[in-house]
């Protein structure tokens, strides 16, 4: 029998939808050179979920991961020969266990810190703790307006701006919204500091998993919520297959000092976009290299494929050819409704650009991308505003950058999905 290591990272996850927990990158190092070392390797996060064996020589391991909150987990382990030594990283609890998922990815502080009431951080503000709207809102105190199906221009940069410089005619949700926007309830769960709303492919779901409201989608999908005196319009990355989309508004001082986070429930990709925020590239390109084929095979989820684009093509610095480079032609052309195909099309050529027709092409793809909307992913609007920057004599380029420059100002860049503060509040 051979000898091995069984890691697992103890956290529980609120699993009923994530069956095999979450990956996390870490790492086995021996103590000396004697040993077999796993760098950048997977191991398995939750409770439901089987630990990941590695194959390692007898002697005595360092056994480390990091999540993607940054918090770094290690023990030592001793392997024996012929048998399997199992080896659990602990992670300090999630204020509750609903929650957990976001204390995964970093967006609200563990079980001690959060009900320790020496070290509650002040409030945002006290009109915060009632989610209060206008008194003319559709929504109610604590609720959150969903829009399932907005305008086909509503997620355009002349939109969003107007938005964001308060000079629309009307309410946000009325602004964005092509059919009637819904008032969505915050779930039952934790409290109402940390409220948490989850979403499916057709919609709001209850903490059961259940969808609670039928009505047509469109192509994007959008969350207005409010918040110490100041509006949020929230990209939700909806549908992404079969994972929920998870949202909370945090009326604490968050450990990203974001006010509203976005997540995805997905085993590998969720953990990855939270890696790729951090600007740890190379552990979440570790995650989607091995999803690659789930990602990709049938591209029946093309915001997880985007996803997985971002983080391949922002860790990838050479220029040589790959097998998912025609993967971003696939995303341009075929899904015109989202800007981020064309923004990763641009952003790979232009690396690779060698003459002036190559980079025209990069150009017109920027323009493109542009023209068809905010990007889903904030690193898409940063890619852009980077990408246009490169052509500052060119007219059409220098408008579109006035543009997207403006518009990131009240973007949170620290989120992995665009979120625009509204009406004069600057993140």
């Amino acid at each position: 029998m051979t000898t091995g290591l069984s890691v697992i990272v103890a956290l529980s996850l609120d699993e009923p939808d994530l069956s095999d927990g979450a990956k996390i990158v870490g790492s086995i190092y021996p103590a000396d050179d004697s040993g077999i070392a796993h760098r950048n390797v997977l191991f398995p996060c939750g409770t439901s979920a089987p630990p990941a064996r590695y194959e390692v020589a007898p002697g005595r391991y360092t056994v480390s991961a990091t999540l993607p909150s940054g918090v770094v987990l290690s023990r030592d382990a001793e392997a024996h020969e012929g048998r399997d030594t199992p080896v659990t990283l602990r992670a300090a609890p999630s204020p509750y266990e609903s929650h957990s998922w976001q204390y995964l990815m970093g967006n609200i502080e563990p079980y001690e810190a959060y009900h320790d009431g020496s070290t509650i951080p002040v409030p945002r503000s006290q009109g915060s703790r009632s989610g209060v709207w206008e008194s003319d809102s559709i929504v109610e105190p604590g609720h959150a307006a969903w829009i399932g199906d907005p305008e086909p221009a509503g997620w355009h940069f002349a939109q969003m701006l107007t938005l964001a410089d308060g000079l629309a005619e009307r309410q946000a949700v009325f602004e964005l919204a092509h059919t009637a926007p819904h008032s969505v309830a915050h779930l039952a769960l934790g409290d109402d500091a940390a409220r948490l709303y989850r979403f499916g492919a057709r919609g709001p779901l209850d903490e059961e998993g259940n969808s609670t409201l039928s009505g047509p989608t469109g192509p994007r999908q959008f969350l207005v919520v409010a918040l110490a005196g100041s509006e949020y319009v929230v990209t939700l990355p909806a549908p992404w297959g079969g994972a929920q989309i998870e949202v909370m508004v945090n009326e604490r001082q968050s450990p990203t000092g974001s006010a509203v986070s976005v997540s995805v429930r997905d085993s590998h990709v969720g953990p990855a976009l939270g890696y790729m925020t951090r600007g740890a590239f190379d552990a979440a390109a570790t995650l989607v290299r091995d999803a690659e084929t789930l990602l990709y095979a049938k591209m029946t989820n093309p915001l997880a494929a985007v996803a997985g684009a971002y983080i391949l093509v922002g860790s990838e610095l050479t220029e040589q050819p790959h097998r998912w480079d025609p993967w971003l032609d696939y995303l341009r052309h075929e899904f015109d409704w989202m800007s981020d195909g064309s923004l990763l099309w641009a952003m790979r050529h232009l690396r690779r650009a060698h003459s002036e027709t190559e980079r025209n092409a990069a150009r017109d793809a920027l323009v493109e991308a542009f023209d068809r909307g905010v990007p889903v992913f904030t690193l898409g609007l940063s890619r852009l505003i980077h990408g246009l920057s490169e052509f500052p004599d060119d007219p059409e380029c220098a408008h579109r950058l006035d543009q997207a420059r403006r518009l990131s100002y009240r973007v949170d860049m620290r989120e992995p999905f665009v979120i625009v503060a509204l009406r004069g509040r600057q993140q």
